[in-house]
């Protein structure tokens, strides 16, 4: 062979070598996200992409929590948001450069939503696991998103305009941002919930707020066993009635049983009581109304909600929590402090969390601050 010749052939092998290069990389920089069950059984220390829910906190081997966050450097993944069996989780770990915007004790709204994570597949916590992060982001956005910080954690750009408040200022933006909404009549309040309250197991089905129960949507009305439209922060509380407005205003409107709701009226929301028949859980008094356990939380973001939306600047009362009961007619509801416990200790779940995306995508466009951002309570009303 002649030396041009062997120089071409030493050209052309090294070339396709380089070739088989760009494609194997190629190949895998396109590879798809595991699944945390593919993720659980591939704990070979290679590198990988993994895509799954939120689900909780690991502090042990089979020990996660769900609420009550003691920490920002692990959370766990499973294929479901409602998964609570330990060995279908992933552990990942959370190095110093994610806890700020992934730490579940910072960002506990991130239950139930769904986390894209690359990193090394090994073993944490004596647990199928994933250690050493490269990236994390929320499934369809890009990774290590770029956010503006504020004094409690990253803010998404719709509360850009909150970024590095607090107290009183903080109030005013976020009024500034959540006021900017598109009004329905009451009549289409009826369809809103049906969308914003539908029973994750049953599309045909809406869950009731304070009963828990699951019933039909076709149900809706005004007969005993019929649901209809509660007004959480009680309309007579400022005498705004069912008017477009706070009276329309889906952030704070849910599902009840017609029977319930009339024994809550418009008390406001305090502890202690006799039980509420059709309501487990549920406690009343002659002033007050305590809700069951799993939707305190939910009953106060609401009302936080109304007290920063309506601040009787658009013709509307102006709506304010104090630490009272027996309010009557003025626009004001209590417990605060109660709220305050209730927001803490009932986090924002994954039904809540799909019903302000319902609100803003598809009725009101606009949000509920402290189900995107429940540290704001605090940096609002303290603690």
């Amino acid at each position: 062979m002649s030396g041009t010749r062997r120089i071409a052939v030493a050209v052309a092998l090294t070339l396709a070598a380089a070739g088989a290069v760009v494609v194997a990389a190629s190949t895998a920089a396109v590879a798809a996200d595991l699944s945390v069950a593919q993720a659980v059984a591939a704990q070979d220390g290679r590198s990988a992409s993994v895509v799954g829910y939120v689900v909780g906190q690991p502090t042990a081997t089979s020990t996660v929590l769900r609420s009550g966050f003691t920490g920002d450097t692990a959370l766990a993944l499973a294929d479901t948001a409602g998964e609570t069996g330990a060995t279908r989780m992933l552990y990942v770990q959370i190095t110093a450069a994610y806890r700020a915007s992934f730490g579940l004790q910072s960002n506990p709204s991130l239950m139930g939503r769904r986390l894209v994570v690359a990193g090394q597949l090994t073993a944490y916590f004596s647990h199928a696991g994933l250690k050493s992060p490269t990236a994390m982001s929320l499934a369809g956005a890009t990774p290590t998103p770029t956010v503006t910080p504020t004094a409690s954690g990253p803010v998404e750009p719709y509360y850009a305009a909150a970024a590095g408040k607090t107290g009183p200022a903080l109030r005013a933006a976020l009024h500034g941002i959540i006021k900017v909404q598109t009004t329905i009549s009451y009549d289409q309040v009826w369809d809103a919930l049906k969308d914003t309250d539908q029973d994750p197991g049953n599309s045909a089905n809406v869950i009731l707020l304070y009963s828990g129960r699951s019933q039909s949507k076709s149900t809706n009305g005004g007969g005993a066993d019929d649901w209809n439209r509660e007004h959480v922060w009680a309309k007579s509380h400022g005498d705004f009635g069912t008017a477009t407005g706070p009276g329309t205003d889906v952030h704070h409107l849910r599902p009840e049983d017609v029977s319930v709701n009339a024994v809550r009226g418009n008390k406001d929301f305090d502890t202690g009581g006799s039980a509420v028949g059709e309501a487990p859980g549920c406690l009343t008094d002659s002033d007050s109304f305590e809700p069951r356990a799993a939707v305190k939380g939910d009953v106060a973001r609401m009302l936080m909600y109304m007290a920063i939306r309506y601040e009787g600047d658009d013709g509307w009362p102006d709506l304010e929590l104090n630490d009272l009961v027996g309010n009557g007619t003025a626009p004001r509801i209590g417990r605060l402090s109660v709220l305050l416990q209730w927001h803490r200790q009932d986090p924002p779940d994954a039904f809540e969390r799909r019903r302000n995306e319902r609100i803003y995508a598809a009725w009101q466009h606009n949000r509920n601050p402290f189900i995107d951002h429940p540290e704001w309570a605090a940096a609002i009303w303290g603690s």
